[in-house]
């Protein structure tokens, strides 16, 4: 398992922007994929955006455009770039860690994540 911390939450107001860091407690490198997820007060944890071990990147729908994640791995660092933040936004945001390959869509699937983080809120003010 890999210990993972977030960080870079905080409150803001719509149609600005914050930049989530992830970091990981040994390399993060060539056969762990990794991934942000959110969950809001009442609601299911959702996938926001995933990146595999080999950069290829995957974002939800509703992110799309507005969100960019991205990782260094001499760093073992994790980013999610939010930009044109929307109060529908706001919720725990949570980084993940998986040595299992994507397949077929699974990364949108948290159950295939072996390491969690405990997440940093975000919240968009309107």
């Amino acid at each position: 398992q890999v210990n993972l911390a977030e960080s870079g939450g905080g409150l803001v107001q719509t149609g600005g922007s914050l930049r989530l860091s992830c970091a990981a407690s040994r390399r993060s490198g060539a056969s762990d994929s990794m991934a942000w997820f959110r969950q809001a007060p009442g609601k299911e944890r959702e996938f926001v955006a995933a990146i595999s071990y080999v950069g290829n990147t995957y974002h939800a729908d509703s992110v799309k455009g507005r969100f960019t994640i991205s990782r260094d791995n001499f760093q073992n660092t994790l980013y999610l770039q939010m930009n044109k933040l929307k109060p529908e936004d706001t919720a725990v945001y949570y980084c993940a860690s998986t040595a299992r390959a994507y397949s077929n869509g699974s990364y949108v699937r948290p159950q295939i994540y072996d390491s969690w983080g405990q997440g940093t809120q975000v919240t968009v003010s309107s």
